[in-house]
């Protein structure tokens, strides 16, 4: 699959791995990605405010869409099956729409209504969320071939991608289909849980003992057992670590934190959505303290991203001064082509991209969120320093450091714009989605490095998916969230809106309208996840499981107690079926209970929305 040791990459690559009589980009590669990616956009949403987590596009695609394709083939509605480079460009196309809820831009939007109860223009939000995705392609574009050309970073996620899209096209296709089937079975019995549940209303929402904690039952606290599998899901694809750091810190918050906030008459009642008002601050400080403080510790990655970076800008600099030679190369319009010049693509692309969307995405900063213009343009330059951070951090962990990367925008706009909260959020909102855009075309072109794609085509097919993400989620927004005043309920906690719109808050208004109680939990927050990010950093490899996850304790202290119990059962779920050799299992199984009752649950959501129900 990938170029042996030797020589030059980009070299080895041509001769050994490229395949470019092979088909890639294809009308129907593209409409399958959209309609694929379309519905796991639907799909993270529906996830996204019920547990925080973003679940992942490319491999569930893949298999989807592999299967689909080769029963359409075998009915004979279609000539040829899916090829391996079109099913990598089908997946491209899938996962520029699938993500379009990460970056923040769900977290930040969801964060804007709730503090500004505004009212904004859907297609405006739908430019606004295109035109930024769109610019973290370009942002992908001078980067490649230095992380994934000629240093190799792992993109594990576009690693694991190729190995699965190379499994289910060998010799034994039998293998996605059993895939495809395990994701139907579970995803027709997740959809069937939610119709039961939610339509026809045969089972309770939750299951709780008759215990009382503080004279109040454990059902007012949200202490219970959710009849909800996309829990169990987002469970089984999360690491035990993880999972049991969840039910620690939901422990310590629930039975420790909560008794003593509510007795002190801090906040108005023992209901998760008054509670929260409280935990999230602690429970944003942790977050916030791990993320700057992991990005910080590993100083070698950002070190050779700020590198990077000049390494990159050279080309477009020579470019733009006219000083490059002659020909049509990928290093512009005046550079002499080689072999691999003629394949990958144009580095002119990144700055010509960028001066046909900035002054978009500048303009709807000031008409929607009143963000002066010259702040915008800061917003574009340190967009572009937080895309390359952001991809080469990816590409070394397969973790894009958006809760690192959103304070920092956010708090050098509370200097730059102080008492804007509106600023705050989508400045921040700019940087992360941006950077997240990026890494996952780099992720996917990974992919198709390993496999022999062609550059181009994966970049027109993730303009493809970012178009069909941004048309699809902000009416998908508006139809699961008709109103900001949902979040923080026990049926949609919304946490990382919950999360974002405090912090901007900090920013904004300073901490000196907090209770003494709130600023010494915060303190206290930043502390434990600071400290854990340098224990985590120092252990061994070995030890790092028996420490606790600062994500799965802060995340806790802002979602019910139900959420965090039944993840924790997921992720033992998902041990005990590795350790009885079902590990192939475990993604297919958790992929299907999450879309199957997502699905269901937006259309019961819609019927609720209409009246019906």
């Amino acid at each position: 699959m990938s170029p042996g040791p030797g020589g030059d990459p980009e070299e080895r690559w041509l001769r050994e791995v490229y395949k470019p009589d092979a088909t890639n980009l294809t009308v129907r590669a593209v409409l399958l990605g959209m309609l694929l990616g379309g519905v796991m956009c639907l799909s993270n949403l529906y996830v996204f405010f019920k547990t925080g987590w973003s679940i992942g596009v490319t491999i569930t695609a893949c298999i989807l869409g592999f299967a689909l394709l080769k029963a359409l083939h075998k009915a004979g509605l279609t000539k040829t099956p899916l090829g391996v480079l079109e099913n990598n460009a089908m997946t491209t196309v899938a996962s520029g729409a699938g993500y379009m809820t990460g970056g923040g831009n769900m977290a930040a939007f969801g964060a804007l209504l709730m503090v500004t109860s505004t009212a904004y223009n859907p297609w405006a939000m739908v430019l606004w969320f295109g035109v930024i995705a769109a610019m973290g392609v370009f942002v992908a574009i001078p980067i490649k071939r230095q992380l994934i050309n000629r240093e190799a970073l792992a993109f594990p996620t576009g690693t694991a991608t190729a190995a699965t899209i190379e499994s289910i096209h060998s010799e034994a296709p039998s293998q996605g289909i059993s895939k495809a089937t395990l994701l139907l079975y579970f995803g027709l019995f997740g959809a069937f849980l939610c119709t039961v549940r939610d339509i026809f209303k045969l089972i309770p929402d939750a299951l709780a003992p008759g215990l009382l904690l503080v004279g109040k039952p454990l059902v007012e606290w949200g202490i219970s057992l959710k009849m909800e599998v996309i829990l169990l899901g987002a469970g089984g694809l999360m690491s035990l670590r993880t999972g049991w750091s969840l039910i620690v810190g939901a422990i310590i918050t629930y039975f420790f934190i909560a008794p003593p906030v509510v007795d002190a008459g801090l906040v108005e009642s023992v209901k998760y959505k008054h509670v929260v008002l409280w935990t999230l601050w602690p429970g944003a400080a942790i977050l916030v303290g791990a993320g700057i403080t992991s990005f910080l510790l590993d100083w070698r990655s950002l070190k050779r991203a700020m590198s990077g970076i000049g390494v990159v800008m050279m080309p477009i600099a020579r470019l733009i001064r006219g000083k490059a030679g002659q020909g049509r190369g990928a290093d512009g319009p005046n550079v002499v082509p080689t072999a691999i010049s003629e394949v990958e693509v144009p580095t002119w692309w990144f700055p010509a991209g960028f001066a046909a969307l900035s002054p978009i995405v500048i303009f709807l900063m000031w008409a929607l969120f009143d963000i002066p213009a010259w702040a915008g343009v800061v917003a574009m330059f340190l967009s572009i320093v937080m895309g390359f951070i952001a991809a080469r951090v990816t590409g070394e962990t397969d973790t894009t450091p958006t809760k690192a990367l959103g304070p920092v925008t956010q708090a050098a706009f509370g200097v730059m714009v102080p008492g804007n909260i509106s600023a705050n959020i989508m400045s921040a909102n700019v940087t992360g989605g941006i950077g997240l855009h990026a890494a996952d075309l780099l992720t996917t072109m990974k992919t198709g490095w390993l496999l022999g794609a062609k550059p181009r085509h994966q970049v027109y097919a993730q303009l493809f998916g970012v178009i069909a993400g941004a048309i699809v989620v902000v009416p998908a927004f508006q139809l699961i969230i008709p109103d900001p005043s949902l979040f923080g309920t026990t049926e949609w906690p919304a946490p990382s809106c919950m999360v974002w719109a405090g912090v901007s808050k900090a920013f904004t208004q300073g901490l000196g309208g907090l209770g003494e109680e709130a600023r010494i939990a915060i303190m206290i927050g930043l502390v434990i996840g600071v400290g854990l990010s340098i224990i985590e950093k120092m252990a061994k490899p070995n030890l790092r499981r028996f420490i606790p996850s600062p994500a799965g304790l802060g995340l806790a202290m802002v979602i019910p107690f139900a959420n965090s119990l039944s993840m924790f059962i997921g992720s033992v779920i998902a041990v005990i079926m590795v350790k009885r050799g079902r590990e192939a299992w475990v993604l297919p199984a958790a992929a299907g209970l999450i879309a199957g009752e997502s699905l269901m649950g937006i259309i019961a959501q819609a019927l609720k929305v209409s009246g019906i129900l």
